[in-house]
């Protein structure tokens, strides 16, 4: 079964996400997975740029009523 961990920065804007996301990360093993659900509008380029500079494959991202919700893969 896959192991995902799911972290909620709902309500929370630049760096915030960002940071929760990178202490979350430091807490799973490589190749585990971590959903990211927020609601700040710039995550989604924030997100795209971080895994570009970590190494860690953004899975997948959606939008749906203002959530955006961000699954990574740990490298």
């Amino acid at each position: 079964m896959e192991s995902v961990t799911d972290l909620d920065v709902r309500g929370l804007n630049c760096p915030l996400p960002i940071l929760k996301a990178k202490k979350a990360l430091s807490g799973i093993g490589s190749g585990q997975r971590l959903r990211v659900l927020a609601t700040d509008p710039g995550s989604v380029r924030d997100f795209q740029a971080f895994a570009k500079q970590t190494g860690h494959a953004l899975v997948e991202h959606s939008e749906s009523a203002g959530e955006f919700t961000f699954l990574l893969q740990k490298r």
